[in-house]
């Protein structure tokens, strides 16, 4: 395992992180507490010691399985982040009121890196109004956080006077190949480093966006590479390669991943890529705006939909029909997987949208997800729905 400082504490921090947004899973959404345990356990005795979480994770299961799981020892071999939930917060006694409340679910006394959670321009107006530099300075002083810190998910106008507005000691940002220039993107990336911050890398894959499906057009130009590696290797060396970045998280819920992101790790020195690497990286990223329909990272920040819809997988099966060269496959999986043919009961079609907008002031990518949602009807429902449906009972489960 491959280790960088924080700038302003000098901790020496594993560079991946464990991402607790995504944990191993039940069939029906729960956590798989006994398998995500021996699953973080293990990244731990491979080196790994930043441990992210946040109060919405999971539906709230996330904080306390955390808690949980650094038993028997392991809380003192890692630093735990979590977040304000500073979309909640009302009052300046509703943050200390969240951050008792994290402390306890967490077992511990105290977090030692703490940020306000999902900043945009006028989230942090707001929160900064009511006395936020106040609450992180006496939580700081009376030893309940250690390094405060925000995440950003707004508009790079915004990022730098957030950057300037408090005596930060890190910041966490979205950062991969195809965001490059989007949020805080490469700018704020060097202007947090220029004012001394530790970065925290979030979505080096997208959300599996970079992995889950490779066009071919994408494998071809990844095959031209005289050194082989799999996509979420050179996603991931991409954003290691960058000096200013301190952690990378990664949302790690299966063994294989485990391991190859465990090696990768080792591995992967900031400036190593080669000139000719990041071109490829470059026309692979290219290739994926051209086949693109919308930018969703499956993050979840939607959900819950109050009409049930189920964002995420629409947008999921949505960019699946332009990704993959088998549309009748995408449309059988889309009936499949909100059907009730695979997974836990029929729910979440695009069509149960009704419009209400709450998902925009949600999503951090800024995404018009009603009217994509529109195109996901036209595209994957239509008259035949039902007998897709039932094809795919019959396909799946032997009976309609």
């Amino acid at each position: 395992m491959l280790y960088r400082k924080m700038p302003k504490n000098t901790d020496e921090l594993s560079i991946l992180g464990f991402g607790c947004m995504r944990l191993a899973s039940k069939e029906d959404g729960s956590i798989d507490e006994e398998r995500a345990t021996k699953q973080l356990r293990y990244a731990i005795d491979q080196g790994v010691n930043y441990v992210d979480t946040a109060w919405p994770y999971h539906m709230g299961a996330s904080e306390p399985f955390l808690g949980r799981a650094l038993a028997d020892g392991y809380r003192e071999k890692v630093k735990i982040a979590t977040k304000l939930p500073s979309f909640l917060i009302e009052t300046r006694e509703d943050m200390d009121k969240y951050l008792n409340a994290q402390l306890e679910k967490l077992n511990t006394d105290h977090i030692d890196y703490y940020l306000l959670h999902s900043l945009v321009g006028d989230l942090w107006d707001s929160i900064e109004k009511l006395g936020v530099a106040d609450f992180l300075d006496k939580a700081k002083a009376d030893g309940r956080i250690i390094n405060a810190g925000f995440s950003f998910h707004g508009a790079s106008k915004d990022f730098n006077r957030i950057v300037d507005a408090y005596n930060w000691d890190f910041c966490q940002i979205q950062y991969n190949y195809l965001d490059e220039m989007n949020q805080a993107g490469k700018e704020g990336l060097k202007y947090a480093a220029s004012k001394n911050l530790g970065v925290i890398v979030m979505e080096p894959l997208r959300g599996g966006t970079l992995t889950k499906t490779v066009p071919q057009d994408v494998e071809e130009i990844w095959n031209e590479a005289p050194k082989k590696r799999s996509p979420a290797e050179w996603a991931l060396r991409w954003v290691w390669n960058h000096p200013e970045v301190t952690v990378v998280l990664s949302g790690m819920n299966e063994e294989a991943h485990i391991e190859e992101n465990l090696r990768v790790a080792g591995e992967a020195h900031p400036n190593s890529l080669t000139e000719e690497e990041l071109q490829l990286v470059k026309r692979v990223e290219n290739k994926y705006r051209e086949l693109m329909k919308v930018e969703c990272t499956g993050c979840q920040y939607c959900m819950p939909c109050p009409s049930g819809v189920n964002i995420p997988v629409c947008f999921d099966l949505y960019n699946n029909l332009y990704l993959e060269d088998d549309p009748e496959t995408v449309r059988l999986m889309y009936a499949a997987r909100l059907g009730g043919a695979v997974g836990a009961g029929r729910g979440g079609f695009a069509s149960l949208c009704i419009q209400c907008g709450q998902c925009l002031d949600k999503c951090p990518q800024h995404i018009d997800i009603p009217n994509i949602l529109d195109s996901v009807v036209s595209e994957l429902e239509g008259s035949d729905l039902e007998q897709r449906i039932a094809m795919a009972k019959e396909m799946f489960n032997g009976d309609v």
